[in-house]
Parts: C-alpha cells; structure tokens; sequence
C-alpha cells in the first residue's frame, strides 16, 4: 500500500494572505514541518529583504541548499541592509556546499561569520530588525531544524515566530555571542550552551523530582534525536525513583535503560522510525500543575553541552503548549504502528496493539491533522470558475471557453 502524498499546508496564521509582520507582531506562531509548509520561513526573509523599513537580518546557517533564503539575504543586502549570516563550515557532509554559499553570500556584501573557534555552531535562528512608527521592533524566528527546503519536506521540526522584546533582546545577544561582541549578559528566554545548558536541564529535572516527594503533580515528556549525556541520565533515574512518570520518544541512541527495578520503573523508552525522520525537539515538564513547554536545537548528548552552540526556548502561549502537548506530543506517544519500544536488557521490540485501542500510525495522523486545521484556518483556494461552453455551431460539438476568458469574465 502507498500512502498518501505529502502536500504541506500553508500555517493557518499565514493562510490569509496578511503582511507576515503584522500576523507575528498579533501573536507568536507555531509552524510544524513537514505538515506545514516552509514557505512561510522563507517568505518571512524575502519580505524582510524587499521591505524599506528593514534595517537588518541576521541568521545562521547550518545546512542550507540552493534555496530562496541564500537569494534573499544576497539581495537584503544590495538594498543597503545590514545582513549577517552565520555559516557553520564544519557541518558534517555539508562542508563543500556551505563554503560556496558563503563565498556566494561574501560576493553580494553580507557579512559572513564562522562561529566560534572550538565549538559548532548548531542553534537555528532568524533575526530581522524593523523600525516601526512606536519605534524599532526585533522578529525572531526560532526552530529545531535546519534553514534547508529540501530537508523541510522530509525532517519533522517546529519553529517559533515571535516578536516578543525579551526574544528580541536573547536572540541579539546571541548573535552578538556568535560575532564576537558578547559580554556578562543574563538571558531572559533562552536557554544556551555551552554556557550553562545542561546544569538548567538537570536543574528542571530535580524540580519535577521534588514535586514528586511533595505529592504535588510531575510528569516529564521529551522527544529528541539521542540521550546519551550520563549526569542527564542519572537526574531521570532519580526521578523515576522519587515517583515522576518520565516518557521518553528518543528515535536514535538512548543510553538509558527503562523498567529497572527500582532504578527506572517510572520510565518509558519508545522510538519511531517512519517516512518522515523524526526530528524536533521537545521537552514539558508537569512543574506541580503549572506545565512548561521548551524547543531546542540540542539532544541531551555531550556534544551538545559542551561542544555547540545550542539553544533551547520556552512556549509560553497556553494556546501553542496546547498544541504541542495535546495533539503533536499525545499522538506521537499513542503510535502503535511505528514505534518500537527500547526493553531493559537494551533490546527493541514492535509496540503490540492493545485490544480496543485505535490503530494509531503519528505521522499520518499528524498529516491528517495539519490539513483538517488548514481548511478551518481557512487556506486560500482557487476561485470556483464554472465551465462555460460555448454554442454549437451547426455540426459541431459545443467548446469550452478558455480559462483565460472565464476567468476576465467572471471579473
């Protein structure tokens, strides 16, 4: 059997065909890839590209391909803006192509930057600076995947669209880290290491913990590529032993072992590999009946701590934790199609189906649910024209009018 093709739908915010300053200026804007369309990340740079009242873009550049975006912030800059585009050399099998986009991007009077000496640069994020009548305002785009069209439509990723100030201010001081202009700032949103990410997560582990030991509600959902960082693993255990329901969604290496006696009871393992690769980061933790919902860049993984510049962001919108918790999170957590569960000894095995339980396959049903959203959302459709035949001539059979006059008709 093949399943149904793949046709992304344009992010219901978008769909109606608003300035995308003004829709993210109205409220953040949660995009879900490959379901949702990337279009809207790569209108967002041509916009910003084209607008006068623009002063400058900044974004980094892990993987990228012959894509608009590399187009747009070339011409960003000959309309006389100040574009800065991080690239990062030593992304693994991209190397080649990145340094031609660089010299592609140097040509057309960007600023080119390569990161930090010693450490990749692995954070995914989009800064544009506008000036407004009440003044200069910062849109940020935020995301777990790469600035890639082609990887878009294969990888799942979720990306934020803000133009909350304290993002702004993060995500310039970010940028500014990058670039070499970095001092003692303290982050207001932003999670980022390697200056202090993983004693934060471990941090927000030991809280659930104690909610546990005080009766009060703990619960911790992650979804990431690989779990491997030993202190990380060592706060779960202590979790799981304090009494936190822990579920775990880790689609490459888990070095975790779940369902020890003692050790590990409280804690679920599964992966799941289908036709999309499993890409995006999540983390909600319970936090005694008050959730947080984090976005990241990074997997729970050394690398990552310590050797990457990395970024994890909070949603705090109840309407976009909502989202993510309610229907992506419940529905990857609920396959039994895909999924397969990592057993104590180390070993998978295929999720069998509980009698009764719906058939459950995550990536269809978050297809399904993405073009059910976009209808109520209200995605633009092509006008209805009726054919219009044209009257027989004698002996003839009856032509349809050509589009181009049904269309200048129906005017």
């Amino acid at each position: 059997m093949r399943d149904e093709p793949l046709v992304p739908r344009v992010s219901p915010p978008f769909a109606q065909g608003q300035d995308v300053f003004d829709v993210i200026r109205a409220h953040d804007v949660l995009v879900h890839l490959p379901y949702e369309s990337f279009g809207c990340v790569v209108d967002f740079i041509e916009r910003a590209a084209d607008d006068p009242q623009v002063l400058a873009i900044k974004q980094t550049l892990y993987r990228t391909s012959a894509s608009p975006i590399i187009a747009a912030l070339a011409r960003a800059a000959q309309n006389g803006k100040q574009v800065t585009a991080l690239v990062e050399l030593k992304a693994r099998m991209d190397e080649q192509n990145n340094i031609a986009w660089a010299r592609t991007l140097e040509q057309a009077g960007v600023h080119v930057v390569y990161g930090i000496v010693g450490l990749k640069t692995h954070c995914k994020a989009a800064l544009v600076v506008r000036r407004e009548a009440d003044g200069i305002r910062r849109y940020v785009h935020l995301s777990t995947g790469n600035y890639n069209p082609a990887t878009a439509r294969v990888y799942t990723d979720l990306g934020l669209f803000t133009a909350h100030p304290d993002f702004g201010e993060d995500t310039t001081a970010l940028f500014n880290l990058l670039t070499g202009y970095a001092g003692g700032y303290k982050w207001k949103k932003l999670l980022v290491a390697p200056l202090d990410l993983r004693d934060q997560i471990v941090a927000l582990i030991e809280r659930e913990r104690r909610h546990a030991q005080a009766g009060r509600p703990a619960r911790i959902i992650v979804k990431m590529n690989a779990l491997v960082e030993p202190s990380v693993i060592d706060a779960l255990y202590g979790a799981s032993q304090a009494g936190v329901t822990i579920e775990l969604v880790i689609r490459g290496i888990c070095c975790l072992r779940p369902g020890l006696p003692g050790v590990s009871e409280n804690i679920r393992v599964i992966s799941i590999v289908d036709k999309f690769l499993e890409h995006s980061r999540i983390s909600y933790f319970e936090n005694g009946g008050d959730p947080e919902v984090y976005l990241a860049s990074a997997d729970w993984m050394p690398r990552n701590f310590w050797r990457r510049i990395e970024t994890v962001f909070p949603i705090a919108d109840p309407s976009l934790q909502a989202r993510i918790v309610g229907d992506i999170l419940q529905l990857v957590l609920a396959d039994n199609v895909k999924a397969r569960e990592l057993l104590p000894d180390g070993t998978y095995r295929r999720r069998t189906r509980v009698e009764g339980d719906p058939v459950t396959r995550s990536q269809v049903a978050l297809q399904h649910l993405a073009r059910e959203a976009a209808r109520e959302g209200g995605e633009p459709r092509p006008p209805f024209v009726p054919i219009v035949r044209r009257p027989r001539s004698s002996g003839a059979a009856a032509e349809p009018t050509p589009l181009a006059e049904r269309t200048r008709d129906s005017a």
